[in-house]
């Protein structure tokens, strides 16, 4: 455990880079006042419709993980989405909102129902990809349902593969706009 901590000491705080733009042109800088303003906006509507809280169960109905990272990465020191009243849960009885991410395989059809069914009343889903949006390039089989519009209702998609995580906070905003 000592030889840990050395190592811990020795190596120091490592951080990540801000990420580059996504458009040449665009600084860093520029990005990081999107994103900010992007959140406050999000704050706002979360603040006047939700309480100041809405509350998020993120659901991998058969993905490649893409989405999930940039998911995860809402949560980390650059966009902090705890910050905008935004979190996420680990019961959808506790959740305002799904967030469902990949081509719905057969095995997690029932599963992803049994999970919209226990979300309370009001219920949003958010299909994210372009794998929950339009099944991807997996499409319908004797695998996989598709989009999971085809297995639960869907307010909103977000497209990309995977969308980023300023995408996804936008989407997030375009649905609460629109509720």
């Amino acid at each position: 455990m000592l030889r840990l901590y050395g190592k811990i000491f020795r190596t120091g705080v490592l951080t990540e880079k801000l990420p580059k733009a996504p458009r040449p042109g665009i600084s860093a800088a520029e990005r990081e006042e999107v994103v900010e303003r992007v959140g406050e906006a999000l704050k706002a509507v979360v603040d006047k419709r939700f309480r100041g809280s809405l509350a998020i169960r993120q659901v991998d109905a058969g993905s490649c993980n893409g989405c999930e990272l940039e998911i995860h990465a809402l949560n980390n020191v650059y966009y902090d989405v705890e910050r905008f009243g935004i979190h996420f849960v680990a019961s959808p009885r506790h959740a305002d909102l799904l967030l469902v991410t990949g081509p719905v395989s057969r095995h997690m059809e029932a599963a992803l129902k049994r999970t919209y069914e226990a979300t309370a009343e009001p219920k949003w889903v958010v299909a994210v990809g372009d794998c929950g949006a339009c099944g991807g390039e997996f499409g319908t089989s004797y695998a996989s349902c598709g989009a999971v519009s085809n297995v639960i209702p869907v307010d909103l998609a977000i497209p990309g593969c995977p969308p980023t995580p300023l995408a996804l906070l936008q989407g997030l905003l375009l649905l609460c706009g629109r509720l």
